[in-house]
């Protein structure tokens, strides 16, 4: 059914005054209850971590196109778009200032434009709760691959850090729960559009008009009922259970100073991951700690590269010595050409630098510049990237008997790059987020370690080299973690897992089943609208 402009629900005819009609039409409360969805939506991920709250984005976005031209639902979703992305990402523009931050946040909000006109579309079907929730789906998928690679941060999914509907990870991964998050937001639009219905129905019709109302209700109990009963098969908090163990210790050393020039004290960074790993082989030589099998130093541990740098590789090979297990180091190597390598090395406290591991997707405008000339017209920072190759091969290094799956910094929030190391007995996320200083980027980013833990099945340690350092058990439970810019030392004995999480055999399948049935939707709604001769000017 249509609705008059600017009006949240399609008014009873007749029931109207004209001047409250003329007020309505006035008011933008599409507009304001856009703003309030992205906003709610923003609280629901770290720090607020207001959880609950992810299903009022959908809620209000649903409610606000619903009825209304893909016009008026591209420029709802934009508005949605901007209110979630900019507080969401403020913390990328810390040290930067605010054009690339905006920047990103307008070029993020985009697809929550296109989602916006493709509910609207959508929102005639029958069902069409069920079809919103996977175009949630098909967005997401989107924004994580184009342009550039993409960028999926604040994909709904990942703010499920507690609560039934992680367990759905394990089943389908972070698309999953994203899709449970929408569906519940969208049968939520559904319930108040048909209490209004009822509310405003003659009580002849009143059972009739009930009937939308009793079934979106029920929809949003059984589907954190689902997520409650999915948890039964999955395996508990313990790290030692589901295979033989291996003792892991990380070092958090701790940088000179926050920001971009972190690093600007390179040889400081490299001492303070030597010095806490000396004081780890103390601690063990008198029996306060039990000796490593390997020991994770974060990315950027070392941007001195130690195969140039005699006096560094001595510093590591020292290490690696008085604590007696291999360490993996997080090093800035030079090369290839006039590229730089943001590689793990696997150092042996007898062989030194052996296996590595390159970054394979190094951060556009972060970690290398495309069209650099182009992006030098907006912010002369850019020169102060130099760029970096990209890694050809997985992560996945055997280091003694322990098997583990490395990922560098951002690489953790793309379901492929973490696909194809899952199947190690367990995963490392060595990352440097000093140059976020003390914002919520830490946080965020370590949801999504606690996400991959659930969907793969896998304890997950993470390196930081500033915090937040942290071991998260197979259900998502971070068993231990350290504060931001604080040195600290942990020690874990880590099961080495092999059984295979439904999530991690059928990969990206859940993802490309739920956006085709999202985009089929699309394409039957043009189709109906076509058919039915609307103009695009209809609201």
């Amino acid at each position: 059914m249509a609705t008059a402009p600017g009006t949240l629900l399609p008014p009873a005819p007749g029931t109207e005054q004209p001047a409250t009609r003329r007020l309505a039409d006035r008011l933008p409360w599409r507009t304001l209850l856009a703003v309030a969805g992205g906003l709610a939506m923003m609280l629901a991920f770290p720090g607020p971590a207001l959880v609950p709250l992810a299903v009022l984005g959908p809620a209000a976005l649903a409610l606000a196109v619903h009825g209304r031209s893909a016009r008026g639902g591209l420029w709802l979703g934009l508005v949605t778009g901007l209110a979630f992305f900019v507080p969401l990402l403020s913390w990328t523009g810390i040290y930067v200032g605010p054009l690339p931050w905006l920047a990103l946040a307008v070029f993020e909000a985009l697809h929550l434009a296109l989602l916006g006109a493709a509910t609207a579309l959508t929102s005639r079907l029958r069902w069409w709760p069920l079809w919103a929730a996977a175009l949630w789906v098909a967005d997401e998928a989107l924004r994580g691959r184009l342009i550039l690679g993409g960028f999926p941060w604040g994909r709904l999914g990942f703010s499920q850090t507690d609560g039934p509907l992680l367990a759905l990870a394990a089943y389908g991964g972070v698309p999953l729960v994203s899709f449970a998050v929408a569906l519940l937001g969208t049968l939520l639009a559904a319930a108040v559009l048909a209490l209004h219905r009822v509310l405003r129905s003659e009580r002849p019709a009143r059972r009739a008009a009930a009937r939308p109302l009793v079934g979106a209700l029920a929809g949003l109990v059984a589907i954190p009922l689902v997520g409650a009963v999915a948890w039964l098969p999955l395996p508990g908090a313990s790290l030692t259970e589901g295979g033989p163990t291996s003792t892991v210790a990380v070092i958090q050393g701790d940088v000179p100073r926050a920001g971009l020039d972190f690093n600007a004290q390179r040889r400081a960074v490299l001492d303070n991951h030597v010095q806490r790993t000396l004081e780890l082989a103390d601690a063990v030589a008198a029996g306060d700690q039990p000796r490593p099998d390997v020991v994770l130093w974060p990315e950027n541990s070392s941007d001195i590269d130690p195969y140039l740098n005699d006096d560094a590789a001595g510093q590591i090979q020292r290490a690696a010595r008085a604590i007696d297990a291999p360490i993996l180091v997080g090093a800035v190597v030079q090369g290839p050409g006039r590229f730089i390598s943001n590689t793990a090395i696997v150092w042996d406290p007898e062989d030194g630098p052996g296996d590595t591991y390159v970054k394979r997707h190094p951060v556009p405008l972060g970690e290398y510049v495309p069209a650099r000339s182009f992006f030098r017209f907006f912010s002369d920072q850019v020169d102060r990237v130099t760029d970096q190759r990209a890694g050809e091969e997985a992560g996945l290094l055997e280091i003694g008997d322990t098997r583990i799956g490395d990922l560098i910094c951002f690489e953790v929030v793309y379901d492929g790059l973490v696909g194809d190391v899952a199947g190690a007995g367990m995963l490392v996320v060595q990352t440097n987020n000093a140059t976020f200083g003390y914002t919520a980027e830490s946080e965020q980013q370590l949801a999504m370690s606690r996400l991959r833990a659930v969907e793969h099945g896998r304890s997950v340690a993470v390196a930081a080299t500033s915090g937040i350092s942290a071991i998260v058990a197979p259900d998502g439970t971070v068993v231990r973690s350290s504060q931001l810019f604080t040195p600290d030392v942990f020690v874990e004995e880590i099961a080495q897992r092999d059984s295979r999480s439904l999530a991690s055999r059928v990969g990206a399948g859940p993802e490309w089943v739920l956006t085709a049935v999202g985009l089929l939707a699309l394409a039957a709604a043009v189709r109906q609208r076509r058919n039915s001769g609307t103009g695009p000017g209809a609201r």
